[in-house]
Order: C-alpha cells, then sequence, then structure tokens
C-alpha cells in the first residue's frame, strides 16, 4: 500500500483548512451552491416532487481546485417549506459529512433547524459513486410505479427516447432500476440503499417503495436531468399499464395476464421467469459473414475512416485506446504491434502506424475493446451507406418473435462492440430485429472465456437464480464458463462451425427452432 509523503500530507492538510475557513465557507463558492439548492428546490416543488416539506437535494460545491472527494457538500434541511427556502436555511458540511455550518434558528412558527433526514443516503451516493449531487423526490409517480408489482424488486422499461437521458443507457437498452422496501425513518434505508447501489453497479437511481426516488449524477445539472427522465418514465409506465400495454417488452404489446413461462426440452414448464442471452458468431450468424464480410471491410477501409474523421471526438477516443493496447502490446512483446508516433510527427504517420497495428489485429483475430470500437465505427458507416447488410440464419428471426411473445427477454453478448451489434441486427433482410432485443453486452463486461463476466450479466438480469438464463453459443471454452457461473446453456451447431470436444456434456442445437 502507498504512503503518503510528507508533502503531499502537508498539501492535504492545508487543503483541508483553507477550504474549512470561514472566509471560504462565506466564499463566493459556496454562496452560488446555496442560491441553486433554494432555486432547484422551487422548481421541484411545482414538479410535485418536494411538496409537504418532503423530499430533498444536496450538491458539492464545485470548485477546480479542490478534488472532487474533498469538495464542500451544501444540503437543504429538513421538515421546512421546499419551496420558500432561502440560502441561510442550508448547511454545509466537510466531504467526510461533518456539519461545518448550521443556518440560524428562526422564530415560532417555525420549527428549530436540523438537517435533511436524507444524509446518511446522500452520503452513500457521495462516497460509492462519487456523485457531484443527489436529488431525493417524493414525486407521485416514483411512489405509484413501485406499486404496481408490490413483489418486484426492480423496475424495468425499454425501448423509450427518454432512456437515453439516463447516464450510460441507450434507446434499445432495457433500464433497470433497483426497489428497495420503505421503512418508518429515512435514516433506517441507508444500509439497503448501499447494498443496492453495490448490486446494481450501473444504476444512477433507487426507488423506495410507496416512498420516493434517490437520484444522483456527476454534477446538479447530470443528476437533474436523469431525475425528469426518471419520472417521465414512471408516468410512461403508469400510463401503459392503465392502458393495458407492456412497457418492458420491446414491441410494447398487450400486457399478459399471466406469465408464461419457457419449456424445458421435455415440453415441461421449467422457470417462471426466463432471459435467453445469444452470441452472434456460429450462433445467430455465420461465421464466414464476420470474417469473409465485416473483418475485410474493417482491415480494407480502416485508413480511409481514420483520414475522413480523424479529428471528431468519436475517432480521437478510438485512437486513445489504440494507443493504450499498442503500448501494453509493445511492453508485452506481442507480434505485429508497431510504435504508433506521437500526435506531432503528422497525420498521415500516425494513421499509417494505426493501419499496420489494426491490420495485425484483425489477422490475429483478437478480441479487445480498442480494435472492437473502431470497427464498429468502421462498419456504422459501411451499414448507413448501404454497402453493408446484417446477416443471420433463417430460423432466427421467427425464435426471437416467439421468444418476445412468450415474455422471454433476449440479450445479445458478442466480443463485437455493442454499436456493431446494434448495427448487424438492425439491418437485415428482415427487417429491423433490435425491437426484439432487450440489451447488448460486449467485453466491456469481462472476457467471453471468462465465468466472471457471466456473474456480471447475472447480475445485470437481475434473475433471481443464474440457471434462468440460457446462454447460447457456438464456442466450447464459452459455454463451460458460462456453466460454472451457473447459467444453463446449449452449444450451436452451425455450418462452418469449428469442432466440439468428444464427450462435451453439453446439449447441442442446429437451428433456434429446437429451443
Amino acid at each position: 500500500m502507498a504512503v503518503a509523503s510528507a508533502a503531499q500530507l502537508t498539501a492535504n492538510g492545508a487543503l483541508k483548512m483553507a477550504t474549512t475557513s470561514q472566509a471560504y465557507l462565506e466564499g463566493d463558492k459556496v454562496k452560488e451552491t446555496k442560491s441553486l439548492i433554494a432555486e432547484l428546490c422551487r422548481h421541484f416543488y411545482n414538479q410535485g416532487w418536494v411538496s409537504g416539506t418532503g423530499g430533498s437535494i444536496t450538491i458539492k460545491v464545485h470548485d477546480e481546485s479542490v478534488p472532487k472527494s474533498e469538495q464542500l457538500i451544501v444540503m437543504s434541511p429538513s421538515g421546512v417549506q421546499k419551496e420558500r427556502m432561502v440560502d441561510e436555511d442550508m448547511y454545509i458540511m466537510a466531504s467526510d459529512g461533518s456539519i461545518l455550518s448550521a443556518p440560524v434558528a428562526k422564530p415560532t412558527p417555525h420549527k428549530p433547524p436540523k438537517c435533511s433526514d436524507c444524509a446518511p443516503l446522500f452520503m452513500k451516493a457521495y462516497q460509492m459513486r462519487n456523485a457531484g449531487a443527489v436529488i431525493h423526490s417524493h414525486g407521485m409517480e416514483s411512489c405509484l410505479v413501485t406499486m404496481l408489482n408490490p413483489l418486484a424488486k426492480e423496475f424495468r422499461i425499454t425501448h423509450m427516447e427518454m432512456i437515453k437521458g439516463i447516464q450510460g443507457h441507450g434507446y434499445y437498452d432495457e433500464l433497470v432500476v433497483p426497489i428497495i422496501e420503505n421503512t418508518a425513518y429515512e435514516r433506517e434505508l441507508t444500509e439497503s440503499l448501499a447494498e443496492a447501489i453495490k448490486a446494481y453497479p450501473k444504476t444512477t437511481a433507487v426507488l423506495v417503495r410507496n416512498h420516493g426516488i434517490y437520484v444522483w449524477g456527476d454534477s446538479w445539472i447530470s443528476a437533474k436531468t436523469q431525475s425528469e427522465c426518471y419520472h417521465y418514465l414512471f408516468d410512461a409506465a403508469i400510463k401503459l399499464h392503465q392502458l393495458g400495454i407492456d412497457w418492458t417488452t420491446p414491441a410494447h404489446g398487450p400486457i399478459q395476464n399471466a406469465k408464461i413461462s419457457a419449456l424445458a426440452p421435455n415440453g415441461s414448464i421449467k422457470s417462471s421467469r426466463r432471459c435467453i442471452v445469444l452470441d452472434i458468431e456460429g450462433t445467430t450468424t455465420p461465421i464466414s459473414f464476420v470474417s469473409d464480410v465485416l473483418f475485410p471491410y474493417a482491415r480494407n477501409n480502416v485508413g480511409r475512416h481514420l483520414d475522413a474523421t480523424y479529428d471528431s471526438a468519436e475517432t480521437q477516443q478510438d485512437i486513445k485506446l489504440l494507443r493504450a493496447q499498442v503500448q501494453q502490446d509493445l511492453e508485452n512483446g506481442v507480434a505485429g504491434a508497431v510504435c504508433i508516433p506521437a500526435d506531432d510527427a503528422g497525420k498521415m504517420e500516425v494513421i499509417a502506424a494505426l493501419v499496420a497495428n489494426v491490420e495485425a489485429m484483425i489477422k490475429a483475430d483478437r478480441k479487445i475493446t480498442a480494435l472492437k470500437e473502431l470497427q464498429g465505427h468502421i462498419w456504422q458507416t459501411g451499414f448507413q451507406n448501404n454497402e453493408l447488410e446484417g446477416l443471420v440464419f433463417d430460423d432466427v428471426p421467427a425464435a426471437l418473435e416467439k421468444w418476445t411473445a412468450l415474455g422471454i427477454k433476449v440479450y445479445i453478448y458478442s466480443s463485437g462492440s455493442r454499436l456493431a451489434q446494434r448495427l448487424l441486427f438492425g439491418h437485415t433482410k428482415h427487417g429491423d430485429l433490435r425491437k426484439f432485443l432487450y440489451g447488448f453486452f460486449d467485453t466491456t463486461v469481462g472476457n467471453k472465456r471468462e465465468t466472471k463476466s457471466y456473474a456480471e450479466i447475472t447480475a445485470s438480469l437481475g434473475v433471481d437464480n443464474p440457471s434462468e438464463i440460457l446462454f447460447v453459443t457456438d464456442v466450447y471454452q464459452e459455454a463451460t464458463a458460462a456453466k460454472a457461473a451457473g447459467l444453463d446453456v446449449i452449444i450451436s451447431i452451425r455450418p462452418g462451425n469449428g469442432p466440439l470436444p468428444d464427450n462435451h456434456g453439453f446439449r447441442t442445437v442446429k437451428s433456434f427452432s429446437e429451443i
């Protein structure tokens, strides 16, 4: 474990003294944050989020000279009319939650000042997610949506435009928000909220049944934007429920009156809730399509793509990932790795080195994020220009439609980037198949031959038991890793697939119609 130097300790101590000095507490940055909270609470009151003195908000004092983890915290008080708050009503706290400044008591009928009952919950979001702001809303929709299914431990919704406003999510993704049970006192929710934050690493919110929601973001703007999107989605779900429309499925069809379960091989009911996770190469799509169409297209167009988009933020991010990967390859003596010159060497020199590295990576069929991200962006251009068309086996569309009708949620897990996956299924001769898919996983969750990757997917899908997930792949090592994580596994036998070991022990299918 690294030990801080005396200079570092001195600097940290000086910084703490500076931010907790009376001059700093009364400075412009703290005043601006206090004023902002008062303004936002008036806005949230008009939205119905903080009526009846309920709800609360906290924001870190943004100061670029202070590390985010050390920034002061401004928090609204408890039990006050949120729409009538003024700057002087706010509490100022150190980064560890200790109170540095409290408001002065007001005469009757005002109650004595009291820091927000949400404070320990707010601190969990600050400590566990490095949040810049946290909002606690009592909005009616955030309360009612938890009552639609009193047994549900999660709220799920997909294929709604406003999902794009939630950090890390897109239109085609499934948004999952954990639900914790309410208690008589706010502080008693602290541990269950912390457990939910830990169990759902992607979430930026936690619902409290019959109560409301906690939402956090990197900044107050992020927290506010996401809060608005969450409330919109909850309201949409409630109204769709009233119309008998299922908001949890891509097609948004009628709500099934009874849960329809997946069938076991003998035709018997196997589980009341089920997900299917599909590989692409050799499972939904011929291996030859990837090796003979997609890879050559990427290889032949990498130079053209880099030249045309070199100054874009997207391509610069791709180059950053490739630089890091190539540096690692050079240190590990990976064959084909070529040093990428600095930017000041000139655009063409940088591109030439990038092309050489990418060609070597493609030739070695490396399953690395840096390559997959760039390939996805090259393929995106190809699909947009109608130079590429996604290919799936003929039995795939019917199976996807059947599973969706049965209430089975289908996901994709491939070494290709999520963008590449969406492009492939979005541009087929059968039309856009993404309407049958709930989400996409790539190597950012882990290597497909590692058991922990499937454990991560299991946690993301929120099933009660890993065996409720069926994973279909053509690769024995992937099947073994998934089985070790507790998933049910089927190996896909398709033309062009590689041989399997003798006595491999897995069920096999030649068509999705057999599943």
